[in-house]
């Protein structure tokens, strides 16, 4: 049998013939990968984000994922005119179509003659946008200023107000503040961020991201609240409050800032605007209001049932509106807390009807080392909440206080009401 013999040249051929191959299929690899990709994106495209309102941070839009999907405002305006695009009442209409390929809606363009760039724009300008836009009465109540207030600057906030007719969306724009007090006393600087309530429903709550050691934050923040008539803009209202983060304990408030929409024409393009950052309205001690509280010991089962009734007189929690209050019961025994309760918020109300029941199991043998505590609080989403009064009742405890809990060890098993004033929290 004769051997097989293989010419040199055609080993040569073989790894070109691979490499034609190999070329050939990585190509049609990358060009399938890229197909894949590209339907993916075309798809994901055509999804309508369920939100109310869209988060603009410096050209990327972030979707909050805590809100939900009720209806924040009422019917659309019935005198707009017919021939624009029809949209559904109360929905979020985002034409994804007209993004850029960053994804990102392109930036409107303001009127001819108006500052194309916050930041060019002096102070001057300022001023006169305030002076066109703003009633007097309104820019009187929004940045009247006691003698005690003027004295103590607590800085400029600068931000843009625009309505979008095509898409019924009203558009915030948080640009700058300038002039901050110093919150921190070891670096003598802050960390500020803002939070935007719109009134009075105080339905829409959204905040800025915190901004480290600086006295002249530049936020750049954009909210876009969709579904909202033109006509409803009159009757709203802004409310800024300045705050500077503390990681140790609840965050210092620098002021507020109150704006009324009435006056304000938003028909014309996109407003600029500043106004000077007021102190925070607090409360007076005097003010607290007043808790219904009914208790009973039952010595058999060694237990105490507290019932939270009433709450009236409450004050309201800053010039944003009244407050969302709800209480905290906190039992303790010798001073140290061993059990705690809440009741469910009551919505925008200074007189609140809580009717709600906790029962107690007592660790020890009579009432003579036990005391409660009633924080009455108030509900703020996104932050921590504010304490507006505090009552304690105990064998220690002072003035009803002290009395109601004598006649519970006085007559137990008997259910005994009393009204409080609250304190300081």
């Amino acid at each position: 049998m004769a051997p097989i013999t293989t010419s040199r040249e055609e080993f040569d051929e073989i790894p070109t013939v691979v490499g034609i191959f190999s070329a050939f299929g990585l190509v049609f690899t990358v060009s399938l990968f890229a197909w894949i990709c590209c339907q993916r994106k075309s798809s994901k495209s055509n999804k309508t984000p369920p939100y109310k309102f869209v988060h603009v941070l410096k050209g990327v839009d972030i979707y909050p994922e805590n809100l939900n999907s009720k209806k924040k405002f009422g019917a659309d305006d019935k005198n707009e005119v017919k021939n624009k695009p029809a949209v559904p009442k109360n929905s979020l209409h985002l034409d994804l179509e007209k993004r850029d390929l960053n994804g990102n809606f392109p930036k409107t363009n303001l009127k001819p003659g108006s500052p194309s760039d916050l930041e060019n724009a002096t102070p001057k300008l300022f001023l006169e946008g305030e002076k066109e836009a703003v009633s007097p009465d309104s820019f009187k109540s929004s940045t009247s200023l006691s003698s005690e207030e003027k004295q103590e600057k607590l800085g400029t906030l600068f931000f843009s107000l625009e309505y979008n007719f095509e898409k019924k969306a009203f558009v915030v724009n948080i640009k700058e503040a300038r002039g901050l007090p110093a919150m921190d006393e070891q670096s003598m600087t802050s960390d500020p961020y803002i939070k935007m309530t719109i009134l009075p429903e105080k339905k829409h709550k959204v905040k800025t991201r915190v901004l480290r050691k600086t006295l002249d934050p530049a936020f750049d923040e954009t909210f876009t609240f969709y579904g909202i008539p033109y006509t409803q803009i009159q009757e709203l209202a802004l409310h800024f409050t300045i705050l500077s983060f503390d990681r140790f304990s609840r965050d210092d408030i620098i002021g507020e800032v109150l704006i009324p929409l009435s006056g304000i024409e938003l028909s014309e393009g996109k407003m600029l605007m500043n106004r000077e950052i007021i102190k925070r309205n607090v409360r007076k001690s005097s003010g607290r209001g007043e808790l219904l509280i009914s208790l009973c010991y039952q010595s058999t089962t060694n237990t105490l049932t507290v019932v939270v009734l009433k709450a009236r007189h409450l004050p309201k929690s800053d010039v944003s509106g009244l407050s969302d209050p709800y209480v905290k019961v906190n039992l303790y025994h010798a001073k140290k807390r061993i059990s705690k309760k809440k009741t469910h918020v009551k919505k925008c109300t200074p007189n609140a009807v809580f009717n709600e029941l906790f029962v107690f199991d007592i660790p020890c043998e009579g009432l003579e080392d036990i005391s409660v505590e009633f924080l009455v609080l108030d509900s703020e989403r996104g932050s921590r909440n504010e304490v507006i009064g505090q009552l304690v009742l105990g064998a220690a405890a002072e003035g009803t206080g002290g009395e109601h809990w004598k006649e519970i060890c006085d007559y137990p098993r008997r259910q005994i009401a009393k009204w409080h004033v609250l304190c300081d929290g």
